[in-house]
């Protein structure tokens, strides 16, 4: 995305934040090819039979996000960084329904790199790896935050770095941190 559109999505934003109607009509042209990326990582590795597509994803998304009236928007990072949580939230929500559907089932170990996209695991295997974000989110929620960017999101090592307003060197060391430790939990999990 060019730093024009990241200025615009910003000026945009806000005005929707100021109360704005109209803004977050002509945002939403702008953002909603990201918002598919993003729906489109999650989903690239889901099951062929799946019934939310990516197209579905962002469009709840999106209905979620027009009902958002108290947050503060910074900028285009910190609006994408909400809608990769929305996402999550509705994949997690889904997931949980479905686990319910079936009264549980075996887990084996989850490895987060053998794994590259949440959206391909079960979803008992989503609620884990959502349960040990929770606990990570306790004791260290930049980490928790980190995981939830790149792996969720998809969002780059810069891009992260940009939303949570730390290096891309911090963000790669907690990235590494954060995977073992995920590995670790959701090994015990199994």
């Amino acid at each position: 995305m060019t730093s024009a559109s990241s200025v615009e999505i910003t000026r945009l934003l806000r005005a929707w934040r100021s109360g704005d109607q109209t803004a977050f009509d002509r945002l939403a042209t702008l953002i909603y090819a990201e918002l598919r990326r993003i729906a489109r990582g999650h989903m690239v590795h889901e099951r062929p039979d799946h019934t939310l597509q990516a197209t579905a994803l962002v469009h709840e998304a999106y209905l979620h996000l027009m009902d958002v009236h108290d947050i503060e928007w910074q900028d285009r990072a910190h609006f994408f960084a909400v809608a990769a949580q929305m996402m999550r939230r509705i994949l997690i929500d889904r997931a949980r329904a479905a686990a319910a559907e079936k009264r549980g089932g075996f887990r084996g170990r989850i490895h987060v790199d053998d794994v590259p996209e949440p959206a391909a695991w079960r979803p008992s295997d989503l609620i884990a790896l959502d349960d040990a974000l929770t606990t990570m989110a306790q004791m260290d929620p930049r980490k928790a935050k980190i995981i939830e960017l790149r792996f969720f999101a998809g969002l780059s090592v810069e891009e992260t770095a940009e939303v949570l307003n730390i290096s891309p060197q911090t963000v790669m060391r907690d990235w590494k941190l954060s995977r073992a430790w995920l590995e670790r939990e959701l090994g015990k999990s199994g």
